[in-house]
């Protein structure tokens, strides 16, 4: 069994596709989407219908998605329109009116129950998965040990906008989540493309962008204070910049093999 993680595919269903067919997840693998499978690209829908049909699939819920759930809910709400509106909304409106009425009234509702975080243990790892990341300072086991009770304390006190929105907070800071050993939970998120990382932090393990110019995942954080380990992994590739910016990228915890398809024109 193996464990897979993307993030932020934003519409581009045929480059997710190209992905899942080098990863071939299996019926015993399990994969986390992080959200934001909506909004900017042209599919929209497709991608949470291939998402949506994963073996042992994981979904949390993105802004992008919390944003949509708002515009519909709030139809008469100038600011729920505009907010979605002027943050790709429309590539997923116009999608979602000419889809068949039962079928998009049951894609909204399984978004609408996406929770807004998760964990697991991979390898002996504990990873922490949120869309946007967390808030750190939270309280930390008083005996130093981490298990799925200490994760659910510490998930518990984030608040909805900060696992949905948190930027600068997060990734310009350590979590203090691993000890001088590098022992404790590692954060993965998306929300924040690579390139914007460059304002927040140099503590980059490779550069934001790869040989072709293209933004890739990075890890975030390594230092004597985290045994040389990187705290926070983005694996926000830049998808929703398109073709020429950005990529689709699926990480496998088990060893950290990462899959990545460009977006190509047109898709």
């Amino acid at each position: 069994m193996s464990t897979y993680v993307f993030s932020d595919v934003h519409g581009h269903r045929a480059t997710l596709e190209r992905v899942l067919e080098r990863v071939s997840p299996g019926a015993d693998d399990v994969v986390f989407c992080l959200g934001d499978m909506i909004d900017r690209g042209p599919d929209p829908i497709g991608v949470m219908r291939v998402t949506r049909s994963l073996p042992n699939v994981r979904v949390l819920k993105g802004n992008h998605e919390d944003l949509m759930l708002d515009a519909l809910d709030h139809k008469d709400d100038v600011v729920s329109q505009a907010n979605w509106a002027i943050n790709g909304g429309m590539a997923t409106l116009s999608v979602l009116e000419g889809a068949l009425d039962d079928e998009a009234i049951e894609l909204i509702g399984w978004v609408r129950n996406l929770p807004l975080s998760a964990h697991v243990e991979v390898a002996g790892r504990h990873y922490i998965m949120a869309h946007a990341g967390i808030r750190p300072g939270g309280q930390l086991p008083a005996d130093g040990t981490w298990n799925d009770s200490t994760i659910d304390a510490l998930l518990g006190e984030q608040t909805p906008d900060d696992l949905l929105w948190i930027r600068d907070e997060f990734w310009s800071v350590p979590t203090g989540l691993l000890d001088e050993r590098g022992e404790g939970p590692i954060v993965v998120a998306g929300h924040t493309p690579t390139p914007y990382l460059v304002s927040m932090t140099n503590e980059f393990d490779r550069p934001v962008r790869n040989s072709d110019g293209i933004a890739q995942m990075v890890r975030v954080g390594a230092c004597d204070a985290t045994g040389g380990v990187a705290d926070r992994w983005d694996i926000d590739s830049g998808a929703a910049g398109g073709a020429g910016f950005g990529q689709v990228t699926m990480i496998r915890l088990d060893d950290g093999e990462e899959f990545a398809e460009p977006i190509r024109d047109g898709e």
